[in-house]
């Protein structure tokens, strides 16, 4: 199962290794069984500091194919109910190396908020082995596991456990439970745990208070064009910090990447994980799975962070994007990750057979529609304009297939469910002004982004649209403040423009600081 390459990668990861990690598992007959063992065994054969054993441990392990990591003999609290294949096979990876004492990079004031944690912590994470955003959740959880001996993680594969995925409702990847009660399902930031799980620790969180020198430029977005930002900064020999909920942003969502010159093919992934290795080169102080609560300006500006540290910052650089724009229609909010999703490739698996709608005409409804396809029973596109946005090649292919329908001219109106699961998707045909319905099981929105501006809007001037607005030089209406990529009014939102961007509103900074301080 493991190509010789991935061998010898993991024969590098694990030569470090302080602690003998043993991957524990359950006995019992099951059909995965023996391709789990296998698995694991193929793992543990990379290094001597690791091992497997099978143990009768119902009352610790839910299935015979689930298995737990112990260190030097103690429970680690981390387990795993299915193979960690896919995108889950580094969640396991950074699992074992993390309890073996390799270095966990989490901000210090975040460990020291989950070390903190009295309250025993039991974590369910519903995963898709097909899903892109379920590792940066479990992950997390896994972190803070290792962290703190009354938190414990359990991965559970959906496919595995499709009994207790109907049992539970689950129509979406990641879902969460905490302690047996849905904590987080969808699209979830790992910022967002950090934060629910503050509201539950109030003791914990500190008061306003400031624990670094003043910087001369704070970076606000961790997608491409805040790290570009930071990095630029940095080379100038300046006092940097960058603030984000998740190193690569929005970018991390995407699958495959083919415009980005000089690279003919990367994964949003690939190239997150590339923009962190970069941006550890230089002296850059980050503050991850945190955000923004609020910015005052002066002299120099004050950063509010939901930590509740304040940073003192010179000049400051908001590169914080987008995020999927919502219908705004009854049945929305309510039924998010029990039928209405955001992403085909995460969520799609769970409509196997089923009848879909996808919201939006564009290249990414259109894309989204063709991923579906091959998938469910039958996908209707529904575009409010008389015409579809998307690029010819794309509504070529989607207009020969025979599962997909498209219906022009489409406002929706309302998402119907019945009993806590979707069942049909209710619009007005502008051409007759009348009102349709359509029975689905499935709603996935793909209309456009939305920029991450609430937290300055009432500071700085944004558009219409909630773009900041700024001119040539990044520059906003608010003397050092500056503004970069999706988040900001410059034209097409790319990957390489929002880089430029980025560099460009760091250079102005720069200037600022030359004429200012």
């Amino acid at each position: 199962m493991l190509t010789p390459e991935i061998k010898q990668a993991l024969e590098g990861y694990t030569a470090n290794m302080q602690k003998d990690v043993t991957f524990v598992l359950q006995t019992g007959e099951h059909a995965k069984r023996e391709e789990l063992k296998g698995f694991l065994t193929e793992v543990a054969d990379v290094s001597d500091h690791l091992s497997v054993s099978e143990r009768d441990i119902p009352d610790t392990l839910r299935s015979p194919v689930s298995f737990m990591l112990e260190a030097d003999g103690e429970d680690t609290g981390i387990r795993f109910s299915g193979i960690p294949g896919g995108h889950e096979f580094n969640s396991l990876v950074l699992a074992f190396l993390h309890v073996s004492g390799t270095e966990i990079k989490l901000d210090d004031s975040l460990k020291t908020l989950i070390a903190g944690i009295e309250e025993e912590l039991h974590f369910e994470v519903f995963v898709s082995l097909s899903c892109h955003n379920c590792p940066d959740v479990l992950q997390t959880l896994n972190q803070f596991a290792a962290l703190n001996p009354k938190i414990r993680t359990e991965m559970i594969d959906g496919g595995l456990f499709p009994e207790l995925v109907d049992e539970l409702n689950i129509q979406g990847v990641p879902t969460v439970y905490l302690n047996g009660e849905d904590f987080a399902n969808g699209k979830i930031d790992p910022a967002v745990l950090v934060e629910r799980l503050m509201e539950r620790q109030p003791d914990q969180v500190s008061e306003p208070e400031i624990l670094l020198p003043q910087q001369d430029i704070t970076v606000i977005g961790g997608g491409p064009a805040g790290v570009a930002a930071a990095i630029y900064a940095a080379r100038k020999g300046l006092k940097v910090t960058i603030i984000t909920d998740r190193v690569g942003g929005q970018v991390k969502d995407t699958l495959g990447i083919e415009n980005f010159t000089s690279v003919p093919q990367t994964t949003g992934s690939e190239l997150s994980t590339n923009l962190l290795v970069h941006l550890q080169d230089y002296d850059i102080t980050l503050r991850e799975h945190f955000r923004v609560v609020k910015v005052e300006d002066g002299e120099t500006k004050s950063v509010h962070i939901s930590s509740g540290e304040i940073i003192e910052t010179k000049a400051l650089i908001i590169a914080t994007g987008a995020k999927w724009r919502e219908l705004g229609c009854p049945g929305e909010k309510e039924n998010i990750g029990n039928g209405v999703a955001f992403c085909p490739h995460c969520d799609g698996p769970f409509f196997k057979g089923k009848d879909v709608a996808v919201v939006g005409g564009g290249n990414s409804g259109i894309e989204a529609a063709l991923d579906l396809a091959g998938i469910v029973k039958s996908v209707t596109v529904l575009e409010f304009l008389p015409e579809l946005k998307a690029d010819q090649i794309l509504v070529n292919q989607a207009e020969d297939r025979d599962n997909i329908s498209i219906i022009k001219n489409a406002a929706t109106q309302q998402i119907l469910a019945d009993d806590g699961k979707v069942t049909g998707i209710e619009y007005l045909d502008r051409a007759t002004d009348e009102i349709q319905q359509q029975d689905l099981a499935g709603v996935f929105v793909q209309i456009g982004l939305l920029p991450n501006s609430d937290f300055i809007k009432d500071l700085i001037d944004v558009s219409d649209f909630g773009e900041i607005v700024v001119n040539e030089r990044c520059e906003t209406n608010v003397p050092g403040i500056f503004a970069c990529g999706d988040v900001t009014t410059v034209p097409y939102k790319q990957i390489v423009i929002a880089m430029g961007e980025g560099s460009k509103a760091s250079l102005s900074a720069f200037d600022y600081l030359l004429k200012n301080f």
